[in-house]
């Protein structure tokens, strides 16, 4: 089944908490961004989330993570080690190219993000990777490659067709009325294919 993922950016909502909520009730995987925070506006932030959703999979901070017995951990490429499985279930790691996400495979990754495959806000004035490098990086490894970047509900069933386990959305679930009719429209266009 292909998987939605939210990744967290709370300026783009007016309460994320209440947002969290609604995702986790949607069934929707979370993962708490937020690297702009101190380690401790971090894990006050994460500590208030993981009320509303307690599967919340948390990003970049490590050690707050391992202090509040959160076994989930998301990681920029450059954090992944050997050693991260030692703390955390489930790691997931973002990568950039085939080599990255095969590298952290053999690390121990359980999961990777491949971005950013369309053009995105996020990455204003950067020349998307694309549909193609997508479809290698799936090709590169046995774990599961979900796609962030500019993800919609048009255009979601083309990183579907590149055998990619999921997509990653962040500003449609941060901004969009009604997470339940947002995912509507996603999985509407995934039935397609």
């Amino acid at each position: 089944m292909f998987k939605i993922i939210c990744v967290t950016n709370r300026q783009l909502c007016s309460d994320l908490k209440e947002r969290a909520r609604e995702l986790h009730n949607a069934g929707i995987s979370v993962i708490l961004r937020e690297k702009d925070l101190s380690g401790a506006e971090y894990e006050r932030l994460a500590r208030e989330i993981i009320e509303v959703c307690p599967d919340v999979i948390l990003h970049t901070y490590r050690d707050t993570a391992k202090r509040m017995g959160v076994k989930k951990i998301h990681l920029p490429f450059s954090m992944m080690n050997e050693n991260v499985k030692d703390d955390f279930e489930t790691v997931g790691v973002s990568v950039h190219s085939p080599e990255e996400a095969l590298k952290a495979q053999e690390m121990g990754a359980d999961y990777v993000i491949a971005g950013h495959i369309f053009v995105t806000d996020c990455k204003k004035g950067l020349e998307p990777r694309g549909l193609e490098y997508l479809r290698e990086t799936v090709k590169a490894v046995s774990i599961p490659v979900y796609a962030i970047g500019g993800i919609s509900p048009e255009n979601v069933s083309l990183t579907q067709e590149t055998g990619a386990a999921g997509a990653c959305v962040m500003s449609g679930f941060m901004r969009c009325e009604s997470v339940e009719k947002y995912l509507a429209e996603i999985q509407q266009n995934l039935l397609k294919k």
